[in-house]
């Protein structure tokens, strides 16, 4: 399911990065590696802060819908 279905305080392991070749090197970038454990602390406005590797990210609804968890 992909990273916005998941409710603030939740927690998930990525199992799947979708999106054209760039997009996916842009989200390893930001930390959203295949096995990584990510928590959503709040999604609000259509965009969304997680927590992962200890460092928080926010990412737009487009970009959170080609993360699977």
């Amino acid at each position: 399911m992909p990273l916005t279905l998941l409710q603030p305080g939740q927690s998930s392991i990525i199992t799947r990065i979708g999106g054209n070749p760039n997009t996916r090197r842009f989200l390893e970038g930001l930390g959203f590696v295949v096995g990584t454990p990510v928590t959503v602390i709040s999604a609000q406005g259509g965009n969304v802060i997680v927590s992962i590797k200890d460092v928080r990210v926010a990412v737009s609804s487009q970009m959170a819908c080609k993360i699977f968890v």
